[in-house]
């Protein structure tokens, strides 16, 4: 298979010239990396979906120079510091960032939404690739473990203190010079580039969406999961061969709805108009009725499979990770 290699100043210059002059001058002064475009074509015999081969180790930074983002917000050192209602995150501040202590900063939206790191490096794998746009970057944690595995790494936010925030912590773990991070509204940023007549596009989208804060779980149920729950009421479910007891009445399907800035299906099919290979982060209970409605129904020769994946930390259940396209196992044949 024949691949152009893209690198991220490559998606960027597709973009309207409009859009672009407004992404540069909200980026302006903030140290972004720009890096030409190879035009340079694989062999023939290259594998069907581009692949780094091995994930890069960094050493720690020895200070963090244009990045640092120190006093922007609070840095805990101690649980006392720390708001109430913020407090059980903190207490797994190792587990969002293993380097924590060296200085990661998160803004209070960052502590309960930031995906913790063992779970963004497993998605890191899934889902690496020459570029890939990490469209709700928040403080950074899913960038940081893509520039491990990908090539190049678009992080937008729409938000410039979790931009700032972000590539503090890519700095931190040596990697900020392989991401392009980027303020600007996702939604108007993939609405230019689908229009866009520029082949230069992303390979994968990665989608996680804010779910609504601290309280997502209480919010408004998926309609088939409420008709589950007016027939069935408790459930048994099977995790790894371990029989769990849960109470559906307990935690309803979560709807896509809920997503912001914009229902779930509308987001998904706006990451399709850049490429088919889309990774979906989302709450633990998700409606999969919803999900399965994402992607057009076929004949069962063709139909695309979608791939669920169960992100566990210990024997809590954090989220799921829902891929599309040639991400699925068994559907590589679809980055061609």
């Amino acid at each position: 298979m024949t691949r152009r290699k893209m690198k991220g100043s490559s998606v960027l210059a597709a973009l309207p010239r409009e859009l672009r002059e407004e992404i540069s001058g909200l980026n302006a002064g903030r140290g972004q990396v720009q890096v030409d475009a190879d035009p340079a074509k694989r062999p023939e015999d290259e594998e069907k979906r581009p692949v780094k081969r091995r994930k890069i180790e960094v050493p720690p930074p020895s200070n963090l120079g244009k990045f640092d983002a120190t006093g922007l917000v609070p840095f805990y050192t101690d649980i006392s510091q720390v708001p109430t209602r913020l407090q059980k995150y903190y207490w797994q501040r190792e587990r969002l960032f293993s380097r924590y202590s060296e200085g990661c900063l998160l803004d209070e939206e960052g502590w309960f939404s930031v995906t913790p790191e063992h779970i963004a490096n497993q998605i890191a794998e899934r889902c690496r690739c020459e570029v890939i746009i990490d469209a709700f970057c928040g403080v950074g944690g899913n960038a940081i473990a893509f520039a491990k595995t990908c090539e190049r790494v678009i992080a937008i936010d729409n938000s410039p203190v979790r931009i700032a925030l972000a590539r503090h912590n890519a700095a931190i773990y040596g990697v900020a010079d392989r991401i392009e991070f980027i303020q600007a509204d996702f939604v108007s940023f993939a609405k230019a580039l689908a229009r866009s007549s520029s082949k230069q596009r992303a390979d994968v989208v990665f989608l996680s969406p804010p779910w609504g804060g601290i309280d997502y779980q209480s919010m408004s149920a998926s309609k088939s999961s409420l008709n589950l729950l007016a027939t069935n009421g408790d459930t048994t479910l099977n995790y790894n061969d371990e029989v769990v007891q849960e109470e559906t009445k307990d935690e309803p399907g979560y709807s896509l709805d809920n997503l912001q800035p914009l229902p779930g299906n509308e987001l998904f099919a706006l990451a399709r108009q850049i490429t088919p290979h889309i990774a979906f982060f989302l709450p633990r209970n998700q409606d999969l009725t919803e999900i399965s409605q994402l992607v057009p129904v076929s004949d069962a020769s063709n139909a695309e499979m979608i791939e669920v994946e169960e992100e566990w930390m210990g024997s809590k259940l954090k989220a799921l990770t829902c891929y599309f396209g040639g991400l699925v196992h068994g559907q590589e044949h679809l980055w061609t």
